[in-house]
């Protein structure tokens, strides 16, 4: 049996090829910790479940509008409104089983055959291959560690050519955590108006930064958010991965077109799953506040722990919960008789030796560097560092 093209080109996603090699070693007896992880640790807050318990009591167990439910929809308007500070209309917004599958669709009614998509590396491990099967064309745009890895205006003036469609905007970043100021995203926002490519602000991280409030580039200016389609979900700052519900906002052709995709082939989110949302969106944001509160001390402690291992480099990461971490002077070494030839052969030896479950930043389109999350605790966090500092040493 032969498999289409179209899906025979994509790769399987790496990040999940580790933690299920994580989950297999765990089951085998051996102790893993995983800095692997993309989602908080933490349990979904009391008040979202129990709207979700009388949901299913109320019987809300049929099909919603493709759209998904105006009450959730009306919940994402007034929570951009209040964080983003951008208004949008119900018509404008989508609700889609996860994020993901909004970027997905996004991806599907923006790009034609042979549009190039600029993705500045590093970059999130979906984003190339969601371009691939949409039948655009990534184009890889390296930015500096010096600059927090952000895409500079120039470095965006000088990859764009005649076939640029889309600018995919990712902030704060997976897998950097960096946060672009309001003034670096103006300037990317002229030059987008100037050469009208289409931004896809991927913002799922947006509620999780730290020491500065990162900015949606579509507040900006009525021009540039006629070209932006934000990403946005409860997954990450809910702790409401499983519950697999994301949104698309931005304009209302571009939303009617992805209904209209997602009227084939979902149908719609969960209608429990959005009536959880809703309370996520509209209820109390204590949770998230005392979740951020613990993330900000997890990475203040995992940056110290790692910058003290020699061969390692970290800068302290301005949102999300991961770690960007320079390994560049530990390639070329030998561990054991081992040659550490590049980071995914680090991220192996890792895993199956010392017993730690990492990211290779080459996944991400940049050699030499190792992804950790650290949504997961602090005492979890000191015995992987010590175990990699055992291990290295």
């Amino acid at each position: 049996m032969e498999i289409s093209s179209r899906v025979s080109q994509i790769d399987a996603s790496p990040t999940l090829a580790i933690s299920a090699q994580a989950k297999e070693l765990c089951q085998q007896g051996k102790n893993v910790i995983s800095l692997g992880a993309g989602e908080p640790d933490f349990n979904t807050p009391l008040h979202i479940k129990e709207a979700a318990k009388e949901a299913m009591a109320a019987g809300f167990t049929n099909y919603t509008a493709t759209v998904g439910t105006k009450e959730l929809r009306t919940a994402v308007t007034d929570r951009f409104n209040k964080q983003k500070k951008i208004e949008y209309s119900s018509e404008q917004v989508i609700v889609s089983p996860g994020a993901k599958y909004a970027l997905f669709l996004t991806l599907q009614v923006l790009v034609d055959e042979g549009d190039e998509v600029i993705l500045p590396a590093p970059y999130w491990v979906s984003y190339p291959q969601q371009v691939k099967f949409a039948g655009g064309k990534m184009k890889a745009v390296e930015t500096k560690e010096e600059n927090d890895f952000k895409l500079t205006s120039q470095e965006l003036k000088d990859s764009i050519t005649p076939q640029t469609k889309v600018l995919i905007l990712n902030t704060p970043s997976n897998p950097t955590g960096a946060i672009y100021s309001q003034e670096e995203l103006a300037k990317i926002a002229e030059i987008a108006i100037k050469e009208d490519i289409m931004i896809i602000a991927d913002e799922i991280y947006q509620q999780i930064s730290y020491d500065k409030e990162a900015v949606s580039i579509a507040s900006l200016g009525e021009e540039i958010k006629e070209q932006t389609v934000i990403i946005d979900g409860v997954s990450k700052a809910y702790a409401m991965t499983g519950w697999r519900i994301g949104f698309a906002v931005g304009p209302q052709e571009v939303i009617a077109a992805m209904a209209c995709l997602q009227s084939h082939s979902t149908s719609s989110a969960n209608s429990i799953a959005q009536k959880a949302s809703v309370a996520a969106l509209s209820g109390t944001h204590a949770p998230t506040e005392k979740m951020k509160k613990a993330f900000k001390q997890r990475r203040d402690l995992i940056v110290e722990q790692i910058n003290q291992i020699p061969s390692f480099k970290a800068k302290k990461p301005a949102g999300a919960f991961y770690l960007f971490v320079n390994v560049k002077d530990a390639l070329g070494q030998k561990i054991n008789g081992e040659k550490i030839t590049n980071d995914q052969k680090l991220a192996n030896l890792l895993l199956q030796e010392a017993g730690v479950a990492t990211i290779p930043g080459s996944f991400f389109g940049k050699d030499g560097y190792l992804r950790m999350s650290y949504a997961t605790s602090e005492s979890e966090i000191k015995t992987a560092i010590n175990k990699i500092k055992d291990f290295l040493a």
